[in-house]
């Protein structure tokens, strides 16, 4: 069995539909990246007081950092979540003197740092 459109020649066919086409432009792409869409969470007022006391620590510690090693010759990473996991501040203490043997700096910046780091540790 034939179709009957194939047994058509050109001149049978309509003159308006010889010439339709469908294109598809790639518009459809470009809006996809201009509009991105962002998953944003809503924390509780007690989470949010947790998070910026967290990040307040946190900015503490990248800026005295940035003091101690001025000019920065060398990275350090002091993990917070690191030393609350030991046990003693007896273990922080050591671990952070192990960790700052490269500071050139004074000692007693150094003990000053690590004692104003373990206090503001005990508030998270």
């Amino acid at each position: 069995m034939q179709c009957g459109l194939e047994q058509m020649n050109d001149c049978e066919r309509s003159p308006n539909r010889t010439n339709l086409r469908v294109n598809f432009n790639e518009k459809g792409a470009e809006v996809k990246e201009r509009r991105e869409k962002f998953l944003t969470a809503k924390y509780g007022s007690h989470q949010m007081s947790l998070i910026r006391k967290r990040l307040a620590v946190e900015m503490w510690l990248y800026d005295e950092l940035q003091k101690l090693f001025d000019p920065p010759s060398e990275a350090i990473d002091v993990d917070i979540d690191e030393i609350l996991d030991m046990d003693t501040d007896d273990i922080r203490r050591s671990h952070l003197i192990r960790l700052l043997s490269v500071c050139k700096r004074p000692q007693s910046d150094i003990s000053k740092f690590i004692s104003d780091l373990l206090d503001r540790a005990k508030t998270l």
